[in-house]
């Protein structure tokens, strides 16, 4: 057993002065083989201790059903750390931003509208409390005070970017001590006075999150509310995320950038916490979204950040110039002994042979028809990710406009069966006009849920139809619904494809053989947006044309020797039907 303190003017582990060298790494993004592969080369680079986050959504999928198993066992994460030598810091949720799916919170949290988040209404707060007698104890017994690992664990999550409730915060803290968490708490907030006052509490040690490419004077704030305390950045960002139809967010200067703040941060005796060290891959419908104005803006499926190892886990240059650094400010680090860098390797073009066209899957895929008078979001019908189809009869003649009110987030507009329309969430214009040429005509919408907001005032994000469909100005009444959360893909039926493209949405089938199981990277060129499978694992998401990232990353730990099967649910159209496996990554 073990004793972590925080005092005036150091950290201290069993009464010795200790400097915090962490890298975060998410056991959620990385596959389970790879993580001790991971975790040994985050050591490698003269780091002694590892962060991740514990997103509420991953353990608690349904309400009461939790998941501490196989991607989810971060029991056996934390062991592997310990098991190397490192420390572990843990922020254990509710909330955890991370470019994650609605920032770790649960979507059956909606299921109540009038829930409000992130603060210290009692519904939420229940919903926390019973989340954390699940969780908690699991991480308890893992805490240095019991010979374990973990050092340190935080109360929310850069509260002050979102609010100020103080009474949330110590709700928080209570239930932390009373499940069992006796190392120190701590909170991570922006730099600025008023993050500060907002995030944090009077007697909680308090970290900055930031990136500065000279941190001399960042830590001013912070030492007027928290003075003669070791100074700590929490998350000094190593690079960036991505957007769907934005470009690559890595400037050239980033790796000069980024050494010079880090060496900044090493000179004026700070511990540091490097997010991300390795970013990995937000896997299936997880990634995240963020609202700019009232522009929404989903993340890309790589989360490979630009930082210390990339998407497949081979070091890139900041990862050896940040070893340099560790060796010229704090003492040479253990021998470097690096395994070799992970083999990928081309696979050639993949036919797509089967077909299924999503008209003929609707009953197959979901759980039956819902019948409601108005189009209802996917909370409401208990639904988390994925896709939702609407069905309705109208009955106007001639020319008309159909309007989606408020649509989260990209809606494919039909009638009689035939496509007349795109409308996404940022359109200037939610309506498609159409020529009604019949006394009834069958209108049905496709709407995908492009991932949840994660950041900011509008986390709770709704998916689907949200408000109301209009036909002509006149609201339109008596739905059918079916909730498409493609949770079991294995229940397609396919044949034969007829044709060489495609237009409209439709499952696509292929096999291919490898002769050896090793990395590889999927590339989409003659395909528009979509969904992947590999042997029926949720890969992500596709956007060809919208960019940047044009591969997907497929780990070997997801392909077998001999024959495999990818599955890809293409809701726009297919110019050919094949794609390619690569040996190179293309996200930016």
């Amino acid at each position: 057993m073990s004793k972590f303190e925080i005092k005036s003017d150091s950290f201290y582990l069993d009464g010795k002065p200790i400097r915090i060298l962490s890298g975060a790494m998410h056991y959620f993004r990385i596959l389970p083989e790879y993580w001790e592969d991971r975790l040994f080369k985050l050591k490698g680079a003269g780091l002694n201790t590892v962060e991740t986050y514990v997103p509420w959504n991953f353990h608690e999928t349904r309400e009461g059903e939790f998941n501490f198993t196989g991607r989810h066992d971060v029991e056996r994460y934390i062991e592997l750390a310990g098991k190397l030598g490192l420390h572990v810091i843990v922020r254990p949720s509710p909330y955890i931003c991370a470019e994650w799916e609605f920032g770790g919170l649960p979507a059956w949290l909606l299921k109540n509208e009038s829930i409000r988040l992130r603060c210290a209404d009692e519904y939420y707060m229940a919903k926390v409390s019973n989340y954390y007698k699940e969780l908690l104890p699991r991480l308890a017994k893992y805490q240095c005070t019991k010979g374990g690992p973990v050092i340190m664990m935080q109360i929310e999550n850069e509260y002050g970017t979102y609010g100020n409730d103080s009474d949330y915060l110590r709700f928080l803290e209570k239930e932390m001590i009373d499940n069992g968490i006796d190392v120190p708490l701590f909170t991570s907030d922006g730099e600025a006075p008023l993050h500060l006052t907002g995030g944090t509490l009077p007697d909680v040690f308090k970290v900055i999150n930031f990136f500065n490419s000279d941190p001399t004077d960042t830590f001013k704030h912070l030492l007027a509310m928290q003075p003669n305390m070791p100074i700590m950045c929490g998350e000094y960002w190593m690079g960036w995320f991505d957007h769907w139809g934005e470009p690559h967010s890595i400037s050239k200067d980033s790796f000069n950038n980024f050494k010079s703040g880090a060496e900044g941060l090493l000179k004026m005796g700070a511990s540091l916490n490097l997010y991300m060290f390795h970013g990995g891959t937000s896997f299936g419908f997880m990634n995240g979204a963020n609202m700019l104005g009232t522009m929404y803006q989903p993340d890309v499926t790589s989360y490979d950040y630009d930082c210390a190892l990339d998407e497949q886990g081979n070091p890139t240059p900041k990862y050896f110039a940040f070893r340099e650094l560790v060796e010229k400010y704090i003492g040479k680090p253990e021998p470097l002994n690096l395994p070799e860098p992970t083999k990928a390797k081309a696979f050639g073009k993949v036919a797509l042979t089967e077909c299924a066209g999503l008209f003929s899957q609707l009953e197959n895929l979901s759980d039956g028809i819902k019948k409601t008078p108005t189009p209802m979001s996917m909370e409401y019908f208990s639904q988390n990710y994925g896709y939702i189809f609407y069905r309705s009869k109208v009955r106007p003649l001639g020319k008309s406009s159909v309007r989606i009110h408020d649509v989260h987030d990209r809606a494919h507009v039909f009638l009689d069966g035939k496509r007349e329309g795109i409308i996404y969430r940022n359109d200037e214009d939610e309506s498609v006009e159409f020529n009604f040429e019949k006394q009834e005509t069958t209108l049905e919408i496709l709407v995908e849920n492009m991932g949840r907001v994660n950041f900011g005032f509008y986390l709770k994000d709704f998916k689907g139809i949200t408000d109301c469909v209009t036909v002509g100005g006149q609201k339109q009444f008596g739905w059918e619904t079916y909730n498409l959360e493609l949770d079991d893909i294995s229940k397609v039926a396919f044949a034969p494809c007829k044709a060489q493209s495609i237009d409209g949405p439709t499952f696509l089938r292929g096999r291919f053989t490898v002769d050896e199981a090793v990395d590889t990277f999927l590339r989409c060129d003659k395909l528009t947006k979509g969904q992947v499978w590999i042997n029926g694992f949720n890969l992500g998401r596709y956007w060809t044309p919208a960019g940047p990232q044009m591969t997907l990353y497929i780990p070997a730990a997801l392909l077998k020797q001999g024959e495999n099967e990818l599955i890809i649910f293409e809701t726009d159209a297919a110019s050919a039907l094949w794609v390619e496996l690569t040996d190179k990554s293309e996200i930016g």
